[in-house]
Order: structure tokens, then sequence, then C-alpha cells
């Protein structure tokens, strides 16, 4: 163990190891909620023109190399922090901030998502009471959670995952039941029709890789994990097949249940389209209160996360450490980052959806593009291993990965990149004045345990 690491010890500033796979696994699908293919459901089915399933399928494979990458750098560095740790081992300390910067995009704005949505279906179960009431609750609920532990936040995550599972199943039953009516399309239909244009696939898929930030999220507890070399590289991978292969079928079979999908009457709530004509009320109802609950712990986890990931940054005097680089000595969690990330998701009353949504999509392929390439720097080029199987696992599966995440960043929508580009400019107005004009070196500790 290094010198730096016994400070953190003696500082009570390392996270207790009490994780294993399930609870890993649970917490990643937990992050990524299954039933978020029906958050987009309407306006991906109309930008890929009927065929959502096809989009899955592209970003599948992309977050598949992606996925292992993470994997290859929990090995290396198993601490805290996801992409913003890899990259700042890889490519340094100015590189690991930007990248840490970009990365709170997706983490800091994905908490906002699910409180807004929370505000809203809520809102229209209870007319009387303003969305207002429902987000500052859900908000103080989740920073509560988050501040006794870990552990409550995960055993919370297997029953909300449960009752969305029993939902899917409910769902896809029915519509296997549609398969011998008059009105069924053919079962191919929602992968490849004569219709399907390339572009629109793409551009689909480029927005539906917000559904798989949980594999990601997954990364950020490798402090927290028994054996995390083992585990986080597993859990990851498992995540994100899992998920994968829920939102192929899920979304396949709401193209069987409501085919004409140009007739939506609103694209932001087609999923009330698919689940009225599903089973009616009772769907809609069902629906309903399995997607809340889901965005609960959805909100659960990806706070957790981004707290972390301030967390790392903090204790390597990134951020202030007086804030951020804190752990509660009576629950051991990072309680000055998740009371500031609770505090930030306060703008969830304020902020509009697709400005949320906006500000996710450019941090999580930035973070996935430099991930991939951190495998190739770290592996070949740092540690030299260049046999031949060494130069397809460090090399050629990890340049897929870079190249996939680039393609779909680059069919990312003008707004997107505006926003995105306007953040990173205030983080690297940022990184100036930390360094100094680059006068100074950006602060590193060493979060390796042996």
């Amino acid at each position: 163990m290094t010198t730096t690491t016994t400070n953190h010890h003696s500082d009570n500033t390392s996270l207790k190891r009490i994780l294993g796979l399930p609870s890993l696994v649970f917490f990643g699908l937990a992050y990524m909620v299954p039933l978020t293919v029906f958050t987009t459901y309407g306006v991906v089915t109309q930008e890929t023109a009927g065929h959502l399933p096809t989009a899955y399928i592209v970003t599948l494979a992309a977050m598949f190399f992606t996925a292992y990458s993470y994997g290859r750098m929990v090995e290396a560095y198993p601490a805290a922090g996801s992409a913003y740790t890899y990259t700042r081992r890889a490519f340094g300390g100015r590189a690991g901030f930007m990248i840490g910067w970009t990365l709170l995009l997706d983490y800091i704005f994905l908490p906002m998502i699910n409180y807004l949505v929370i505000g809203i279906y809520m809102k229209e179960y209870f007319p009387a009471m303003p969305a207002a009431v429902w987000i500052v609750g859900a908000i103080a609920i989740v920073t509560t959670l988050n501040i006794l532990g870990i552990r409550l936040v995960a055993k919370m995550n297997i029953l909300i995952i449960a009752f969305q599972l029993i939902f899917l199943a409910v769902f896809i039953a029915i519509s296997l039941s549609a398969l011998g009516s008059n009105e069924a399309p053919s079962l191919i239909s929602p992968f490849y029709s004569a219709d399907l244009a390339l572009p629109g696939i793409v551009a689909g898929a480029a927005i539906l890789c917000l559904s798989f930030l949980g594999f990601d999220a997954v990364s950020t507890l490798s402090e927290e994990t028994r054996e995390p070399t083992k585990d986080i590289p597993r859990a990851i991978m498992l995540c994100t097949l899992t998920g994968g292969i829920l939102f192929i079928i899920a979304s396949w079979a709401g193209h069987i249940v409501f085919p004409d999908w140009q007739n939506f009457g609103n694209a932001d709530s087609a999923a009330v389209d698919v689940m009225r004509r599903a089973g009616g009320t009772f769907m809609v109802t069902f629906f309903t209160a399995a997607y809340v609950a889901g965005c609960f712990a959805s909100a659960m986890a990806s706070q957790a996360s981004v707290s972390r990931i301030l967390f790392a940054m903090g204790r390597d005097k990134v951020l202030p450490s007086s804030v951020f680089g804190t752990i509660s000595q009576r629950y051991a969690t990072p309680i000055g980052a998740t009371l500031v990330v609770g505090a930030i998701s306060l703008l969830a009353l304020v902020i509009s959806l697709s400005l949320a949504a906006a500000m996710i999509s450019f941090g999580a392929l930035i973070a996935f593009s430099f991930v991939n390439l951190s495998v190739i720097k770290h592996f070949l080029v740092d540690q030299q291993h260049r046999s031949g199987t060494d130069l397809i696992r460090y090399g050629l599966l990890p340049g897929i990965g870079f190249l996939l995440t680039v393609w779909l960043w680059t069919s990312l929508s003008a707004t997107t990149f505006e926003v995105g580009l306007t953040w990173m400019a205030v983080g690297f107005a940022y990184l100036l004045y930390l360094t100094r004009l680059f006068r100074h070196a950006v602060p590193d500790v060493d979060l390796q345990e042996t």
C-alpha cells in the first residue's frame, strides 16, 4: 500500500468493501432502468422510421466493446472515479480533469431527468399537488438514502428491478398474444423493412446511448466491491448484455402491439399509446407505477455514482477536498459530494426535460471514447503488451469501441454540440485557474490499494 493510500485510511477517506457481483449487477440495471426503453420510445421510433430494435442493436454493439474496455481499466485501476480515473492515469491530470468534467454532464443531469419524470407522472395522478412538491420530496429521500449507505440502496434496487421485470414479462406476454391478430405486423419488420435508412438508425442509436449508462456507473463502485478486479468487469458486461437484450425485446414487443408508429398522439408520451392498446387502463396504470419506481431507483443509483466521482476528484484535490473529499464518520459514505449533488438536482425545478437530455449524450460518448483510448495507451504503449493476443485484447477490441462511439458522437444534434462545447469551455477555464495557466500540475493522488 502506498504512503498516499495510508493517508487516506488515517484521514478516513477510504470506502468500505461490501458489494458482491449480484449487488453490482442490480445497481447497474437500476441505473439503466429496464423501462427506460419507453422514455425515448416515440422519438427514436420516428427517427428510425419504425426500426427502434435495429437502433438498439447498433447501440449495443458500440456499448459492448466499450464495456469490455471499462473492464480492462478496472483491472488496472480498481479505484473510484470511472472514466476520470482511467483517462487521468493514461493521459495525465489535465486530460483526466477534462474527461471528468465532461462526464459530469451525464451523471449530474441524469438524476434531474428522473426527478422531472417523477414530478410529471405524479402530477398526472394527483393534479392538486404541484410537481415541485414531488420533485423536492424525491430529492430529499434519495439524498438521505445515499448518505445512509450503499448497502441500503442496493437492497432497494433489487425490489424495484423485480417490479419492472414483472411488468416487462406481462407486457411481452400480451404482445405475443397479439401475434395471432389480423393486424399483427411481420415479426422482422421492426428490424428491417424497405424504408430502413442508415442515417436515421445511427441518429437514433446515438440517442439510445443514454440507456446504457448503467455499466459505466458500476465502475464507480470499485472501492466498495470486495473483489473489484474480478467482479466489476463481469458486472459491467452482464449489465450491458442484459440491458441491451431487454431493450431490444421490449422495443420489438411495442412495435408488435402498436405497429402504426406514424399515429402516435405525442412522440414524447408514445408509451401511453402503446400501453393503452396493449391492455387499456390497467396497463397504463401498471406501466406508470413501474416506470416511476424505476426512475426513483435510477435517481438513487445515478446520484450515488456522481457523488463518488466528485469524491475521487475531491480526494485528488482537483475539487475542494474539504467539501468533496469528505467521508461520513458514521455511515462511511461521501457525505459532502452527496449533499452537493442533491442541491444541484434542485435545478430540476426549472430546467426542461429536453435540455437535460441534451447535456447527457455529449458527455457520455466522449467519456466512452476516451476509456477505449485509455486501454490502448495503458496496455500497448505504457505497459508494452504487444503479443498477438495482446494486440487483439488491448488494440483491436478497444479500437473498434472507439470508432463506434465516435461514429455515434458525430450523429448528435447541433444543439447537443452547442451545449456540450459550452460546458467544456467552462471546464477548461476552471482548469486554467486550477493550474495557474498550466504553470502547476493538476493535483494527483495515488488511488491504488493492495
